[in-house]
């Protein structure tokens, strides 16, 4: 039996505006009508797999169980109190299966990757999970399909006997491009995708071989976990210990120089495989029209070509223009040449110098009980609309410097008030004052839609006491 283990871990610079710190592309729906999280387990149906182990930061853990719940995949998910790579966090999968008794194959992949022919993959994997059986550690080489100056390469060394696999002669940093097309033109060469196929105890040995502190403090942190709803917390005090590595650098690169070294096996993948690393890369996956234009959402065009616009809010027009790719959202609008796209991530460093929001949140934010958008605001003065799923409810909580108006746009609110509880229905609102304890709830089966309009001397996110909360916020 494998076990999957989704790393969904992402800073969001890549992909911005459409992704951010609190919502990276993992969460985005690229290719098709479901997010590439989903996709990742999507796409493993018809697999003899075990529920999947995820690993995730902790901002984003609501996000992760709602849209892996959608799917009914939900599994055990990790969460990470920092990131330290990807070395440490399979060392937690790895450690918690040996700790429940338990020494499957892992098969590790990346949240947001794109993989079209998912025959070939689940074809690549069985063949490879037995490599992995017999101890050998496996990645997947993605057969190039041009000089790629963007990826890492694995360069393939004699044939393991019996397999599709071959011994790893090297692992490769990212080439220029004379580099690039020596590689292709030679054969040898494949593009390092970051999928792995081990057993867990086998992991452990060579980590333990050539990083023992990374697995040391992983055990520590795991030895004072605690469940919190769908999540296992490690402990934050040990984890933040932990030596910031991945696991090439800690494990698959020395092992493969060690000395008559054949444990570490690459696997080619001819798959339509794509990390979606840039918005060059949407331009490829996406059908295009005949002047070689992808557009998305309520775009016009005139005497323009070869370019990628996704409009999420308003009527984008282009006009006269070639190579270039253009991204409204609610609160950002981004245009660059195609062949610079790869240095939308500066643009994510000067939000971060400056101190703005954009850097790390949507206007519309996620939360466990539903989301809001924040659609105006002021000095003294903000509103949001804000949607409650069913059944759930926000936490019971006061401002010390905020008053806020409820007015229902749809649906049914039960509302506490001080010592007051309320059925709202349609165009029916309420008050809030300062200092006043209160919550508000969806008893309804349909999402509850609603305007509030905060009005005070400070309106940040920050100024709420929760007393009680089913998320485990309070």
């Amino acid at each position: 039996m494998i076990t999957p283990v989704i790393m969904a871990g992402g800073t969001g610079s890549r992909l911005w505006p459409l992704s951010r710190k609190l919502f990276p592309k993992q969460f985005l729906k690229v290719a098709t009508e479901n997010t590439m999280i989903q996709e990742t387990l999507l796409r493993l149906s018809g697999l003899e797999t075990a529920q999947p182990l995820t690993i995730c930061n902790e901002e984003h853990r609501f996000i992760v169980a709602e849209q892996l719940r959608e799917i009914n995949e939900l599994g055990t998910i990790i969460l990470e109190p920092v990131g330290r790579n990807t070395a440490p966090a399979i060392a937690l999968a790895a450690l918690t299966e040996l700790n429940n008794g338990n020494d499957p194959v892992l098969l590790v992949l990346a949240a947001d990757h794109v993989i079209e022919n998912t025959d070939e993959f689940q074809r690549v994997v069985k063949r490879s999970a037995q490599l992995a059986e017999a101890g050998k550690l496996v990645t997947f080489g993605i057969v190039p399909s041009h000089a790629e100056t963007g990826y890492g390469y694995i360069r393939q060394g004699k044939a393991v006997a019996g397999t599709s696999g071959f011994a790893v002669a090297e692992f490769v940093e990212k080439p220029d491009l004379d580099t690039a097309n020596s590689y292709l033109e030679s054969g040898d060469y494949l593009w390092n995708s970051g999928m792995f196929m081990f057993k867990a105890s086998r992991y452990v040995e060579e980590l333990t071989k050539f990083n023992p502190e990374i697995v040391a403090v992983c055990k520590k942190a795991l030895a004072h976990t605690s469940t919190d709803l769908d999540f296992v917390r490690v402990d934050e005090t040990e984890f933040t210990q932990c030596p910031d590595d991945s696991i090439d650098y800690a494990v698959m690169e020395p092992l493969c120089r060690a000395e008559g070294s054949e444990s570490v096996v690459v696997v080619p993948l001819d798959a339509e495989w794509n990390d979606i690393g840039s918005f060059s890369a949407i331009w490829d996956l996406k059908d295009k029209d005949e002047n070689g234009n992808v557009h998305q959402g309520d775009v016009l065009s005139h005497s323009s070509t070869n370019s990628l616009v996704i409009a999420e809010q308003k009527l984008v027009a282009i006009v006269g223009v070639d190579n270039i790719i253009v991204v409204e959202t609610k609160d950002a609008v981004l245009v660059a040449n195609k062949d610079n796209v790869q240095d939308v991530k500066k643009i994510v460093e000067q939000l971060k110098a400056l101190g703005r929001t954009e850097a790390d949140i949507h206007r519309q934010v996620y939360r466990p009980w539903g989301h809001y958008d924040s659609i105006d605001f002021g000095s003294r003065d903000q509103v949001k609309r804000i949607t409650v799923k069913p059944g759930e409810k926000l936490s019971i909580q006061m401002h010390h410097h905020r008053a806020e108006h409820w007015i229902v746009v749809s649906g049914t609110a039960k509302v506490t008030n001080g010592d007051k509880t309320l059925l709202l229905t349609e165009n029916q609102s309420t008050y809030i004052p300062v200092g006043v304890i209160h919550a508000l709830e969806n008893p309804g089966v349909l999402p509850l839609e609603l305007i509030e309009v905060q009005s005070g001397s400070y309106l940040g996110e920050d100024d709420i006491v929760r007393f009680e909360d089913r998320y485990g916020r309070a």
